[in-house]
């Protein structure tokens, strides 16, 4: 029963350089809830083919289909034979109370961890993204070959890449961000979502901090990217702290290539502009 309530369906498909955006729909038993993600498949020039996959985590309000449809991410996907895989940014229809009170806490901010506090036990973005969807995706899509996967994201989305990719380092061959939450532990977006989800033990925060993860977790191979607007509100807000993520990999002698662009913002327009760039630094690591 379980097996047949997990297999994902096909809600949308759209064709898109000669492969196809598709988007299925799912039951998670991890989250507890209906859940919904897309799946760019490049086109496949034989039955036998296999792609790698880059998992793109969103950020703050979005869905699975903000990066699908404003990214441009499928031309370069297309050309360098490598699917993308877009999960949704928390749990959906839960009704827990408060869960829609604000927009960078609960619905669409699930910060990409595994809440410990009761009332958000349903928020288990970490296991989802790191164990129920690999495995939804070896059983269901054979044309997908998850043990060459690779992880990337914005914002939120971005301190989830590199969070997952720190504490997984033999699941992902590579990582890279837009604008990512460097360094939650010390911005107000991290204190409201990690006392809301964790409770008030900054140890249990730490777990979720790439800043402070950098340096358990420093046997980095390939260069981490990262592209940050120079106009962005929310670094001037002190809520993304780059700097500070740079300064820890100094000292943990990790290959960072931090790269600064003046008059590029916080949007879908900024990342429209390097999205080329981070497909071909992740092909490149999947040895293709």
């Amino acid at each position: 029963m379980e097996e047949k309530r997990n297999k994902p369906t096909e809600i949308g498909s759209t064709k898109m350089f000669g492969g196809y955006n598709k988007r299925f729909k799912h039951y998670s038993p991890t989250l507890g809830c209906s859940m919904n993600f897309h799946v760019y498949f490049p086109p496949s020039p034989s039955l036998s083919t296999k792609f790698p996959v880059l998992y793109w985590l969103s950020g703050l309000t979005c869905t699975d289909d903000n990066f699908i449809s404003k990214s441009g991410a499928q031309r370069v996907a297309s050309s360098e034979g490598v699917a993308l895989i877009v999960p949704d940014t928390s749990p959906r229809g839960l009704n827990v109370e408060g869960e829609s009170d604000s927009w960078d806490f609960g619905v669409g901010a699930g910060f990409y961890l595994n809440a410990t506090q009761d009332k958000w036990k349903n928020w288990q973005m970490y296991d989802y993204v790191v164990k129920e969807l690999p495995a939804l995706i070896t059983e269901n899509f054979p044309q997908l070959d998850a043990s060459r996967s690779s992880i990337f994201g914005h914002s939120m989305g971005g301190h989830g890449a590199l969070t997952i990719y720190l504490k997984n380092l033999d699941k992902y061959k590579s990582v890279s961000a837009f604008a990512p939450i460097a360094n939650p532990m010390n911005c107000p977006w991290g204190h409201k979502a990690f006392r809301g989800y964790l409770g008030d033990n900054k140890a249990d925060w730490e777990e979720y901090d790439a800043t402070c993860l950098i340096s358990k977790f420093n046997n980095v191979s390939a260069t981490i990217l990262i592209d940050q607007g120079e106009d962005d509100k929310f670094l001037h807000d002190h809520q993304l702290q780059p700097h500070k993520f740079e300064e820890a990999c100094r000292k943990a002698n990790v290959p960072l290539l931090l790269r600064l662009h003046p008059g590029y913002d916080h949007s879908y327009f900024f990342i429209a502009t390097f999205i080329d760039d981070h497909i071909r630094h992740h092909a490149q690591a999947l040895n293709l």
